[in-house]
């Protein structure tokens, strides 16, 4: 058993779906395809003379999330000025959040792949601007500044997480209560959803933390999940060599696999946040945080539960449906079609995320593909009414449906892929079967059980797959008992 503890605090970075900045009339675009510089104002460019105005939208977005995290809601709620020097900001400081931050005190329950359940506490969750974006280039640095001013809520644990696999499954359930939300899409790949992990080591025998080191900007789950690992172990080599860990701030090197230390802090950091001057102090009235509750649509946990409960799912299969909005919907989709819930789970689960990985596409972007809810609404009704069996449907039907998006019916008609279970055909097809493979029928009848398997796969290919499955094991294990009876 290890010696160590990993002792992990995560911030999240969401920028808000609203359709204009934090503070100003500028339009918000997407970050990675808009042309560099091309949504920006006054405000955003931190020109002189401007003031900021608070966008109510975007602390809307912001309490509902506090809501959903099960967060206090301070009644006073006021931003600071945060000062630091960098080309992302140019006006020199970012308008954030600091002593009275919009939610405190939430918590998110996660569930581990052992079946246990660990509840995380949140911190804080406070509303801020964004920063421009650097793209560095050779010994320079180019500064795009469509990001900047975009709503941004940062979320901020305890340090509670003792493992990659938590931070993992922390992650990916508050990335859905995001999406369901309607307040983030969850591309990590865009920007809008950043990951920054605190990252420090506790020997059996301390009683107190030692240093930390923090991971900045991790822009996947799976590269957060590599970069602590990675860390963690370099701060484990350290102390038992004898070093120590130095507070510094990191990066991941995704293509290298490796942390890459980008400075050392020789002080704690001082950002001299103070009141901003130019905004008003924000009174969270009891009664607009009641108004906001009442309009939280269902989330992951009681969609969930509702699965379990109603639908009469497994507990995997309801949490497995529900980590992402767009796989939640479109099984809703398909049911809506009103085909039993577990085929629909069964299919969901096993043929179309398999088929979503070997085509390296993201579960999120699930609506992108060309089987609709009714395409595979339709295969499942093909399988239960027994007019094709699931060999076939999986074989044969489905990859057209995903790659073409044909429907089922026509598909099954077309290829003449009609389940036969006329009993009269497979009973003269199993007794043929029976009788080309007289050596197989007596390992059978002299007690090797397993054969049978063998000679319902050769009743299964002599009718080209189409068979009934059910018809023809009975039938194989009726013909069967008679000679062993003669």
């Amino acid at each position: 058993m290890s010696k160590w503890k990993t002792i992990i605090g995560l911030e999240v970075h969401a920028e808000m779906l609203t359709a204009t900045k934090m503070f100003s009339a500028c339009p918000v675009v997407d970050s990675v395809e808009a042309p560099p510089n091309t949504a920006t104002d006054p405000l955003s460019l931190g020109m002189p003379g401007t003031l900021p105005v608070i966008n109510h939208e975007a602390m809307t977005y912001g309490l509902m999330v506090g809501l959903a995290l099960h967060c206090e809601i301070p009644p006073f709620n006021q931003f600071a000025r945060k000062n630091y020097f960098y080309p992302d900001l140019p006006k020199g400081y970012q308008i954030s959040q600091y002593e009275h931050p919009l939610a405190v005190n939430g918590f998110l329950d996660i569930e581990l792949s052992d079946g246990s359940s660990k509840r995380i506490r949140i911190r804080r969750a406070h509303m801020e601007e964004d920063t421009g974006k650097l793209t560095h280039v050779g010994d320079g640095s180019l500064v795009d500044y469509n990001r900047a001013g975009v709503p941004l809520l940062e979320i901020v644990t305890e340090p509670d997480i003792f493992s990659s696999e938590e931070a993992e499954a922390y992650a990916r359930k508050l990335r859905a209560i995001l999406q369901f939300l309607g307040v983030n899409h969850g591309d990590m790949s865009k920007g809008v959803l950043r990951f920054e992990a605190n990252v420090s080591v506790m020997h059996e025998s301390d009683s107190a933390y030692r240093t930390r080191t923090e991971i900045k900007n991790l822009n996947s789950i799976r590269s957060m999940v590599r970069a602590i690992d990675y860390e963690v172990q370099r701060q484990i080599e350290l102390y038992e060599r004898g070093d120590t860990v130095k507070p510094a701030t990191l990066g991941w090197d995704e293509a290298a696999g490796r942390i890459i230390i980008q400075r050392y802090k020789e002080r704690p950091d001082e950002y001299r946040y103070f009141p901003e001057p130019d905004l008003p102090v924000v009174q969270m009235s009891r009664e607009w945080v009641e108004e906001v509750r009442a309009r939280l649509p269902e989330l992951p946990d009681k969609k969930r539960a509702r699965f379990v409960e109603q639908l009469g799912l497994s507990a995997y299969d309801a949490m497995v449906l529900t980590l992402d909005k767009a796989v939640a919907q479109y099984y809703e989709e398909v049911l809506a079609h009103g085909v039993p819930a577990k085929s629909a789970a069964n299919w969901m689960t096993g043929d179309i995320f398999r088929l979503l990985n070997d085509h390296k596409i993201e579960r999120e972007n699930i609506a992108s593909i060309a089987a609709t809810p009714a395409h595979i609404a339709k295969l499942i009704q093909l399988v239960e009414s027994g007019q094709i069996n699931a060999n076939t449907a999986r074989k044969d039907v489905l990859p057209l449906v995903w790659a073409e998006g044909q429907d089922p019916e026509a598909i099954v008609k077309e290829k003449g892929l009609a389940q036969v279970s006329d009993e009269g055909a497979l009973a003269a097809g199993v007794a043929q079967v029976i009788a080309e493979n007289a050596d197989m029928v007596q390992s059978y009848l002299g007690g090797r059980e397993q054969a049978i398997n063998a000679l319902f796969g050769k009743a299964m290919s002599m009718f080209k797959g189409k068979a009934n499955p059910a018809i023809v094991k009975s039938l194989l294990q009726a013909q069967l008992d008679a000679l062993r009876n003669v």
